[in-house]
């Protein structure tokens, strides 16, 4: 009897888990087509600002891919994940670095996601780093990776990600900073956005640091053997 109820209650939960993963599923696949009007991260950062100011609003406007500068393309891959055009979700050699300099510092330092994995945590999840947080980002990769394209996948990303406080997409991004459409983008100020990206509302807040200077020159000598997808 007491088995009988365990099995059933398992074949409960399995169902419901691959019902879980069926939703976030069609959610990929809907937006081989169509462009997020929301994510995950921008609502928990709208529900932070209007905890503030209850008129809040974020500043987002989706840019497709070719109306995207070239050199903001190159500096955030880059930046962010120089072997995204060759790998299928994840940089293992880049994780392996993490974990290693993570080890060596004794506190999280180093993250080795990818831009496949950073857009599955920004679509749908949290910034939470609990092993579960992170085992379903790794699902949502593996169905983004399946899906879409490389160049759809950067292009979602391109206008999702998050470049300071309320902002979110590179036209966005453009305008704040530089007054200017994300088409306009020069490679300096390109490779001034993507270090940016790291942690957006801290370098956001003071974009014109010595540091972030210095990094991006970095990002800039880079740029030019990034392969585009």
């Amino acid at each position: 009897m007491i088995w009988h109820v365990l099995r059933r209650g398992l074949a409960i939960l399995v169902v419901l888990l691959l019902a879980w993963q069926g939703w976030y599923l069609g959610w990929v696949v809907w937006w081989k087509f169509a462009n997020p009007v929301t994510t995950s991260f921008m609502a928990m950062r709208l529900d932070e600002l209007r905890e503030k100011d209850p008129k809040a609003a974020l500043k987002k406007q989706w840019a497709p891919y070719e109306r995207i500068a070239n050199p903001l393309k190159r500096a955030v891959i880059a930046a962010e994940d120089a072997k995204f055009s060759g790998h299928e979700g994840f940089d293992w050699e880049g994780i392996q670095k993490a974990l290693e300099k993570n080890r060596k510092r004794g506190r999280v330092v180093a993250g080795g996601s990818t831009i496949s994995q950073q857009l599955a945590k920004n679509l749908f999840l949290s910034a939470d780093k609990t092993p579960w947080r992170k085992a379903q980002e790794a699902v949502i990769t593996l169905m983004l990776e399946t899906v879409l394209d490389k160049r759809r996948i950067l292009e979602i990303y391109l206008n999702v990600v998050e470049w300071g406080p309320g902002v979110f997409g590179a036209e966005a991004a453009a305008r704040h900073y530089y007054g200017a459409s994300a088409a306009q983008l020069s490679a300096e100020q390109a490779a001034r956005l993507a270090v940016l990206l790291p942690n957006p509302r801290r370098f956001g807040r003071l974009p014109e640091s010595d540091y972030l200077a210095a990094r991006s020159q970095i990002i800039l000598s880079r740029m030019g053997a990034v392969d585009l997808p």
